[in-house]
């Protein structure tokens, strides 16, 4: 009668403290999710340093392969290259891209207006579309009646007042957007150098808040982590050059203005998965109709060509054995980063899931082990 007693009380016991530990989980997973909400901006910028980091020290371990030289003087000599050739397209090609840049922007605006005007007189309701909007609302010169007085009011001191706090307001939100553009470049760039400089440091601290008895299962998952990452970042720079490369050189021939430009702008949006070539290709057929239909159509068979080059052999090719993720379940996921943390979650969800891939798969691995290999 005291065993059965007994055993109730630590089965109670036991339920309590099940209870207990599962509520603090609970707790302590929302206030994860609601710490991750509010500070994901952040976390996307820290992200985005490691990232940085792991291109750097890639770099720098494939530099490693040719030349036997400290790491500290291997980082130098990629960063001094990479410096080089950054200040030697400013330089040499500085006025170029601010001209094609310049008559890139015109060129869409333009097209976006004659889109919407094909549309207007097909039928279609585009009154929820901005452009245009302000030259049309705006009195034209010759609107004035015939005949009547021509006066010149003069503004009120309110509205002086309030055009002059509206141009300090988009002034000051001008400036504001642009210290925070720089000031977040800077803070990757300092991240980045930070963890390319002395990776093993960052990896033992990150190790060592794992807890003993799992530390030696983090350890693997963090080296397959870095080692994948370092591999599809290789793999999507060689990816990134050729694209832009081919876009420059086929806009080119075929007499597409801004040709540079654009081929700089596909390049950098090819680190974008799908939703980047998609974006690259509307922008490069958009600014070619200006020259013509014959144009936007070479245009358009060149966006072909080169995704069809970046996703049927440069990337079976060159990421073999960085990633296989099925592309339905990236451009779900892309989709879903993209709404919830916008342009941040759409740019780094392919690395982001590459990392959830690697621990999934070690865990399935390990799994599928007979006892007798895993105790071995």
């Amino acid at each position: 009668m005291d065993a059965s007693a007994g055993d109730r009380q630590q089965t109670r016991s036991d339920l309590a403290w099940a209870i207990s530990v599962g509520g603090i989980g609970v707790v302590l997973f929302a206030a994860l999710v609601v710490f991750t909400w509010y500070y994901a901006a952040t976390l996307f910028l820290i992200f985005a340093g490691v990232l940085l980091g792991t291109t750097l020290n890639a770099m720098s371990n494939r530099l490693g392969q040719l030349v036997r030289l400290p790491h500290p003087l291997r980082l130098a000599v990629v960063c001094l290259v990479l410096a080089a050739l950054f200040s030697g397209v400013v330089f040499l090609g500085g006025a170029t891209i601010r001209q094609q840049a310049t008559a890139l922007s015109d060129t869409i605006k333009s097209q976006l207006v004659n889109v919407k005007a094909f549309l207007d007189r097909n039928g279609v309701d585009t009154s929820y579309f901005d452009i245009g909007n302000s030259s049309a609302n705006a009195p034209s010169p010759g609107s004035t009646t015939p005949g009547a007085p021509v006066t010149h009011n003069l503004p009120s001191a309110g509205a002086l007042a309030s055009s002059g706090g509206a141009i300090v307001s988009q002034t000051l939100k001008l400036l504001l957007g642009t210290l925070s553009a720089v000031g977040n470049f800077f803070i990757v760039l300092f991240l980045g150098l930070a963890f390319a400089a002395q990776p093993g440091v960052y990896r033992t601290g990150l190790l060592f808040m794992a807890p003993a008895r799992h530390r030696a299962r983090a350890t693997v998952i963090v080296d397959r982590i870095g080692e994948t990452l370092e591999r599809w970042l290789i793999a999507q720079i060689v990816t990134m050059f050729v694209v832009f490369l081919v876009t420059w050189i086929g806009l080119a021939i075929i007499g597409i203005q801004s040709s540079f430009i654009l081929g700089i702008q596909a390049g950098i949006l090819t680190f974008i998965p799908t939703v980047g070539a998609l974006i690259g290709g509307l922008i490069v057929v958009l600014a070619s109709l200006a020259s013509g239909w014959i144009a936007a159509l070479s245009a358009f068979i060149l966006f072909l060509g080169v995704h069809a080059l970046e996703s049927y052999i440069l990337t079976p090719l060159l990421q073999r054995q960085a990633l296989d993720i099925p592309p339905a379940t990236l451009f779900a996921f892309q989709i879903l980063l993209g709404v919830v943390f916008g342009i941040w979650g759409l740019a780094l969800a392919l690395p982001l899931m590459a990392i959830v891939k690697v621990m999934i798969d070690y865990f399935k691995s390990d799994e599928s082990e007979p006892p007798e290999t895993a105790a071995a």
